[in-house]
């Protein structure tokens, strides 16, 4: 009885934290949304989708509302994590047949990164419609980059169905030096950039992101009702691993860990929201254990033993949103309270440990945490990067 209750209490606790945030949807009209406004601009030509699970129109996918509207889709291209959006973090996806439309769904994230010049063939516009959430490490924006990269290549048009960015209410975090490019930073921007995916394209474009400066024929179907300061509950996870409001809000923080030797929810049902290593044991009470779980995390780190750490589930997700900060105290915290300090970003330890100068952006933050840096020292060296890109940021923006 007294282990029901606390599990009530905690349960409490969470729900409680996310009653405190007042969210928007109900003002907001999604570019899909707004079929009038681009479905006359899809007759008689052969469409192909980049889309994954969160391409939806209420409660149907955009595939099969176009599909029953007579729209010709000749296919699907997939991004990471797949179409149907079951493939764990990082696995390579193959080109499949999908079984609910019979359309060839071609990956994005497996041989190729962009569509070939076949692939476009029978193609006359590209439509792009997925949920980002707004931080620089999740991959949707290049894969968004590079198609828009193909489609110029092959006189293609690209239109951006345009949706909410749920961490769209503030900016921060270090420009990424290109030094440290890779598949989790491809561009020079802050870890939350606050802005949309339509604007981002635009920006794409007009800073020379791509190939030889190439520029996209890009139309963005804007929303409707909506400004950057808007809460936006994403009504589909927009991958396996950030599966609840608490996890998305939290995910510019917490993704950090990937850079750390120690597990940050993976093989967990609560990823993004729990930190910990069996090595704190002697420093935290809380633990959980991660375990293989299929389509989310099959090999975490510490499978199978027993973490302390710190949990975040039941953080105050109101105070955590007027900070407008990505929070770097329970980094500091966690590395002052690790027993073997100079295995903190240790990556030989594990595969699953990511490359912490490649997360952050810059190869000086490993040195700031070891000598001691305050939260306030490290970010005021973030902060002229911040205001060039905050410059360059309103030049393409299509929201207050």
């Amino acid at each position: 009885m007294k282990n029901f209750l606390v599990c009530i209490f905690m349960v409490a606790l969470v729900m409680n934290s996310f009653a405190q945030i007042k969210y928007d949807n109900d003002k907001i009209k999604t570019g899909a949304e707004r079929l009038s406004a681009y479905l006359p601009k899809l007759k008689d030509k052969k469409i192909a989708i980049v889309a994954n699970q969160t391409t939806i129109i209420g409660k149907s996918h955009l595939v099969d509302s176009l599909q029953k509207l007579g729209v010709n889709i000749t296919k699907v291209f997939g991004p990471e994590h797949g179409f149907r959006g079951n493939a764990s973090a990082g696995t390579k996806v193959k080109d499949e047949v999908d079984a609910q439309t019979g359309l060839k769904i071609v990956s994005l994230y497996g041989s190729k990164k962009k569509p070939n010049k076949a692939d476009l063939q029978d193609v006359d516009l590209l439509i792009f419609d997925i949920q980002d959430v707004g931080c620089r490490f999740y991959t949707i924006m290049n894969t968004m980059r590079d198609v828009m990269e193909a489609a110029a290549e092959n006189d293609k048009p690209v239109m951006i169905l345009d949706r909410p960015n749920p961490n769209a209410y503030f900016i921060d975090g270090p420009i990424l030096d290109m030094k440290h490019k890779s598949g989790i930073g491809q561009f020079p921007i802050p870890i939350v950039h606050g802005m949309t995916l339509g604007e981002f394209a635009l920006m794409i474009n007009g800073e020379g992101w791509m190939a030889n400066k190439i520029k996209c024929e890009v139309e963005v179907i804007a929303m409707e009702g909506y400004n950057h300061n808007m809460l936006y509950k994403l009504p589909i996870h927009p991958s396996p691993n950030l599966n609840t409001e608490q996890s998305i809000l939290l995910y510019p923080s917490t993704c950090l860990f990937e850079g750390v030797a120690l597990n940050h929810g993976r093989g967990t049902y609560f990823p993004f929201t729990v930190v910990g290593g069996p090595m704190l044991k002697d420093k935290y009470s809380f633990s959980y254990t991660p375990t293989s779980i299929p389509g989310m995390a099959e090999d975490p780190l510490f499978k199978d033993q027993q973490c302390f750490g710190l949990d975040l589930r039941n953080v105050d997700l109101e105070k955590l949103v007027h900070s407008k900060k990505i929070n770097l105290a329970w980094m500091i915290e966690l590395y002052n309270n690790h027993p073997n300090k100079e295995k903190f970003f240790d990556r030989s330890l594990s595969k699953q440990i990511g490359n912490i100068d490649y997360l952050i952006g810059y190869g000086d933050f490993k040195k700031q945490i070891a000598e001691g840096w305050t939260e306030e020292q490290i970010r005021k060296t973030w902060e002229p990067g911040l205001e060039e890109f905050k410059k360059s940021r309103a030049k393409y923006l299509l929201y207050p």
